[in-house]
């Protein structure tokens, strides 16, 4: 632990306002809606109060919102910004141009449930349906994750071999809203480590003219640039772990692309993201002791998502359970569970995994409903059979 770290109480959203604040970037644009508000709410009074030398810039949505930080980024520009839920929906055309771009654009996306029915509670239908826009994607578990994800974001997007923008998630109301105890560093500490923006190029570089985003046609280059952005994007997961590294040194808190809980000498185990892998840590403690051999990883980077790292931690195991908290419509299971499965079938196509979709609209999840995925795991490792269809804990008979 850096000795300079103060001990704080705050929001998530407050965690990453302060965060903010000490990065201090050129601009931000933004747009309110629950539960991200405090979000730029909190920043807005920085900026008001002269804490700040950002240039805050009010727009009327969220798509306009990434419009304008798409303009500003393309200017060399360090630019950040803040959605949740129907926000990041309306900013869709617009994060596909933002990462095709290369603009190393930091954006908090708070874990909101998409409507209908209209619901302003936590799962991750949202970031979800932005998983393949070229953005990477970083998971907090806390507000302590979250405030870190935030300064390592910074680094991460603007790395030379990356250059691209990223989302910092953090679920809805359960991180949000809720104080939890956190340390935060010195601000010329966070000044450092994220320096100064060097943008390879300029709109308003007018010696060095360049075409951003022109016309490519049947004959141009359209797939060959894809390829280019996607090696990019698959880049990013050994930067992660530079910064991860870099940021230990600061912080004493150490990151990586997944945490392993309890998991080496494991015979079953969960993959989980975001909050409920505080409760599902504390249901791994209970099992063991209780003396049953289980543990957990919960996902940190989930795009690019890091495939052979996740298929080698977990190829000991007997059985696996994923937890979902979003549906992916008509397929054999939700978003993790299809990443997951896919990737043991390239290790090892034998170890049965099963899907569990929980917490949809902000349902509270407990305990019993984890520990009902730990003793489905049990029944697994004896059989060898995962079940067929995604299992909803919770539901209302």
């Amino acid at each position: 632990m850096a000795k300079t770290a103060k001990k704080v109480a705050m929001t998530g959203n407050s965690a990453c306002a302060e965060a903010m604040r000490q990065i201090n970037p050129d601009v931000v644009a933004a747009y309110p809606i629950t539960p991200q508000t405090a979000v730029v709410e909190d920043f807005s009074t920085f900026v008001a109060s002269g804490r700040v030398t950002t240039e805050f810039v009010c727009v009327d949505s969220e798509h306009s919102a990434m419009s304008a930080c798409i303009g500003a980024s393309a200017a060399g520009a360090r630019v950040m910004t803040a959605t949740a839920s129907q926000g990041l929906a309306l900013m869709w055309e617009m994060l596909h141009i933002a990462s095709a771009l290369r603009l190393p654009i930091v954006m908090h996306n708070i874990n909101r449930a998409l409507s209908a029915p209209i619901n302003i509670h936590c799962d991750h239908s949202d970031s979800m349906g932005a998983r393949d826009t070229g953005w990477i994607q970083l998971f907090s578990e806390n507000a302590q994750e979250a405030y870190d994800n935030t300064i390592q974001a910074v680094r991460i997007a603007e790395d030379p071999s990356v250059y691209l923008p990223i989302m910092v998630l953090l679920d809805g109301f359960i991180i949000s809203h809720a104080i939890d105890r956190l340390e935060i560093l010195e601000d010329k500490q966070v000044k450092d480590f994220v320096g100064e923006i060097k943008p390879p190029y300029s709109l308003l570089d007018p010696d060095n003219p360049i075409a951003v985003g022109p016309f490519d046609g049947l004959r141009g280059y359209f797939l060959e640039f894809k390829k280019v952005q996607n090696d990019a994007l698959e880049s990013a997961k050994e930067v992660v772990l530079d910064v991860a590294r870099e940021y230990e040194k600061l912080s004493g808190r150490s990151y990586g692309l997944f945490e392993e809980y309890k998991l080496d000498d494991a015979e079953v185990g969960i993959v989980v993201m975001g909050s409920t892998a505080g409760t599902a840590k504390t249901v791994v403690d209970d099992l063991r002791n209780a003396g049953k051999k289980v543990g957990l990883l919960k996902l940190r980077l989930f795009r690019p998502f890091p495939v052979k790292e996740i298929a080698e931690a977990l190829s000991h195991l007997k059985a696996i359970a994923v937890l979902d908290r979003s549906c992916s419509f008509g397929a054999q299971g939700g978003p993790v569970f299809l990443e997951i499965r896919t990737a043991m079938y390239g290790k090892n196509g034998q170890t049965p995994v099963s899907d569990y979709i929980y917490g949809l609209g902000g349902r509270d999840v407990g305990k019993d409903q984890i520990m009902k995925a730990y003793e489905d795991l049990f029944e697994a490792a004896k059989t060898g059979k995962a079940k067929d269809t995604p299992t909803f804990l919770g539901i209302r008979e």
